[in-house]
């Protein structure tokens, strides 16, 4: 009788973590539901392989680039801006882009926003070279406490080979506007970039 109630504890326990058949139990304690046969085709790797193998990093293209001499921590650097991406969702555009220090030192910190004490890239803008239009970075609201929609700087002091990875948010220009110009402080602007 021992045996029995201790097999028995034991398949409750197996079963719970997925180690009988057709109870496998996903992470947060929920039951996966059964695979078709259409959704055994992914691309994801199999349940053994998941905890040795990482997913590939996903791809990011280089949509426009420009280098400049910039001011940095200090003393003077060189930096390259990557646009990785511009594209319009409904209402609004998002733009990510990065910036790698090539020499010297640069500086994220302040660099890109609109005053001393602002630590973002507030001051970044689109320039619709159609409707002769400037795109500020979008506001959560109309106060002097509205924060820009937009990634935060607050001591990035890039050193020589370091990457920053950034982004910010804009009203979307008219559908018609397929290019348009994004100007940076300390990188300047950079011209006909296509909106996707």
């Amino acid at each position: 009788m021992r045996k029995t109630i201790a097999l028995a504890v034991a398949a409750v326990a197996l079963a719970g973590c997925g180690a009988l058949p057709g109870r496998q139990v996903g992470g947060g304690g929920e039951e996966k539901q059964p695979q078709t046969a259409a959704e055994t085709t992914t691309t994801e790797p199999p349940a053994t392989m998941a905890s040795t193998e990482q997913a590939p990093p996903q791809e990011t293209r280089v949509i426009a680039s420009r280098e400049a001499d910039v001011f940095g921590a200090g003393k003077n650097g060189k930096a390259r801006v990557d646009i990785t991406a511009l594209k319009r969702q409904g209402r609004t555009l998002s733009l990510n882009w990065t910036v790698t220090a090539l020499d010297g030192n640069v500086n994220l910190h302040n660099g890109m926003s609109t005053g001393s004490l602002d630590y973002t890239v507030s001051a970044v803008s689109l320039i619709d070279p159609v409707n002769a239009k400037r795109y500020r970075v979008a506001r959560n609201g109309t106060g002097q406490d509205a924060k820009c929609v937009c990634s935060g700087t607050q001591g990035q002091f890039l050193e020589k080979g370091q990457t920053s990875t950034l982004y910010a948010i804009f009203a979307a220009p008219p559908a018609d506007v397929t290019k348009i110009n994004i100007e940076m402080p300390m990188i300047g602007v950079l011209t006909d970039v296509p909106i996707s």
